[in-house]
């Protein structure tokens, strides 16, 4: 009764406003590395998993200039664990320019490491707990411009990873790999039946439910760029199918980002045009069968969002990055979570302090009721030095609106308060909807005093 009184002493100057509509998510941690520095680009890539968030800073210089670094993260506390840097690594590596987590091991790929020629790519493996170095991976015939480790994904003991500047079916027709987590010994290359010169199979790689997915956006068979994906099998590298969608088309870029997870395999197509030019769209397809499930696009969505630039799915829900959209400025970013099963949209996520060109949402992840988004060209450490942000997918109330997650206190009072004071979503708990009156204090009062479960 005594935080009920002392809440409802504090909202009574409240203010009343008209507005926007729709459910908004806004961040519970945000996180900055200990020596960001401009231009390096922290948050290009991120993962989640085992409690850690690992965020990829490919343009960082510690190894001179573009070698690349990664960043561990307690998830639940927003700490710096540690820092992770290859022993051997160089000038414009890009190390971290891809990154995946699971089991706990940290797979980080560097794209323009140069050991099998110039910009042939190679990948390498940590400890998560400790930071240390366990393995480096090379194809075993690895080649110039290969550009292997552009894309990474690790499940259930098997590292899987693209290598989309690979020739074995034409000029950058592209490939993937996958090796074994523990002892780092290749397993198989994959290639698929029908490849082509400048499909570019490999842009983008996941793994799981015993299978590979990959990407190979510019394929053709939709018309020039229109784009597909493929399933492998995990343990024997077979082709199982190919993934088109039912209404692809030319430039579409469809497998841009692909992601599998809880029998689905969700793929993005950034420049589909159902909502204007470039506004991009994703898809979900039942990872046994090949057939589609849904098409998902934004409520909100508009010409030049790049919905579908990243794509993750985990816990039942997928989430799409849309790095261009424009709600906090131009091109500031945004991200949308959709129900996995249905396709429905949930919620929106914005970073409560976004700005124009921070990209945020090139970069997602979602493990352990969280969702990480990175945002590359943050500004918080100078001109694109990069940030990434950490969102609860599980609120445990409606009043559950400021960290730490899963706990109700003043925090949570003052988010509203500002919130309510700004007329933000977060803050519209009752009808009418669109409308800031006394109706959502109430509710949000109410919220509070019961709790959380």
């Amino acid at each position: 009764m005594y935080r009920f009184m002392t809440i409802a002493a504090v909202l009574a100057s409240g203010v009343l406003a008209a507005g926007a509509s729709g459910q908004i998510l806004n961040q519970d941690l945000k996180f900055l590395p200990d020596d960001g520095a401009a231009d390096d680009q922290f948050g290009f890539s991120i993962a989640i998993g085992d409690g850690v968030v690992a965020v990829g800073a490919p343009r960082d210089g510690d190894n001179g200039s573009n070698s690349g670094s990664v960043y561990l993260f307690d998830a639940s506390t927003g700490a710096q664990i540690t820092k992770l840097l290859p022993d051997d690594g160089a000038v414009a590596d890009l190390f971290g320019n891809a990154i995946a987590i699971a089991d706990g091991l940290v797979a980080v790929g560097a794209r323009r490491d140069d050991d099998n020629g110039s910009n042939s790519g190679s990948a390498y493996l940590f400890d998560a707990s400790t930071g240390a170095q366990l393995a480096k991976l090379l194809p075993d015939d690895g080649a110039a411009e290969d550009r292997f480790g552009f894309s990474i994904a690790i499940a259930d003991g098997i590292v899987a990873i693209g290598a989309s500047g690979d020739d074995d079916n034409g000029s950058a027709s592209g490939s993937a790999y996958v090796f074994d987590a523990s002892t780092g010994a290749q397993i198989a290359k994959l290639l698929p039946d029908d490849g082509a010169a400048n499909d570019q199979f490999g842009f983008s790689i996941a793994i799981g439910d015993g299978l590979v997915a990959v990407g190979a956006y510019r394929d053709e068979d939709n018309g020039s760029d229109s784009g597909s994906a493929y399933l492998f099998d995990a343990s024997t590298g077979a082709q199982i199918a190919k993934l088109l969608p039912d209404d692809g088309a030319a430039e579409d870029l469809f497998g841009i980002s692909i992601a599998i997870g809880d029998g689905v395999v969700a793929v993005g197509a950034w420049f589909d045009t159902d909502n204007g030019p470039d506004s991009g769209s994703a898809y979900l397809f039942n990872a046994s069968t090949g057939v589609q499930i849904a098409k998902l696009l934004s409520d909100d969505g508009a010409a030049g969002d790049e919905f579908g630039r990243s794509i993750a799915i985990a816990d039942g829900l997928v989430a799409v990055g849309a790095r261009f959209d424009d709600d906090s400025g131009t091109n500031s970013g945004s991200v949308y979570l959709f129900d996995a099963s249905t396709g429905a949209q949930i919620a929106k996520l914005l970073p409560d302090d976004g700005a124009g060109v921070d990209e945020f949402g090139y970069s997602i992840a979602i493990g352990d009721g969280l969702v990480a988004v990175g945002a590359y060209r943050d500004d918080d450490n100078g001109t694109d030095s990069g940030s990434a942000y950490v969102f609860d997918t599980n609120p445990c109330s409606p009043a559950d609106l400021a960290f730490p997650p899963g706990e109700l206190d003043f925090s949570d009072v003052v988010a509203f308060l500002t919130a309510f004071g700004m007329m933000a979503p977060e803050a519209d708990l009752a009808p009418p909807m669109g409308q800031w009156d006394f109706s959502d204090v109430v509710a949000f009062l109410t919220a509070f005093a019961a709790g959380c479960p």
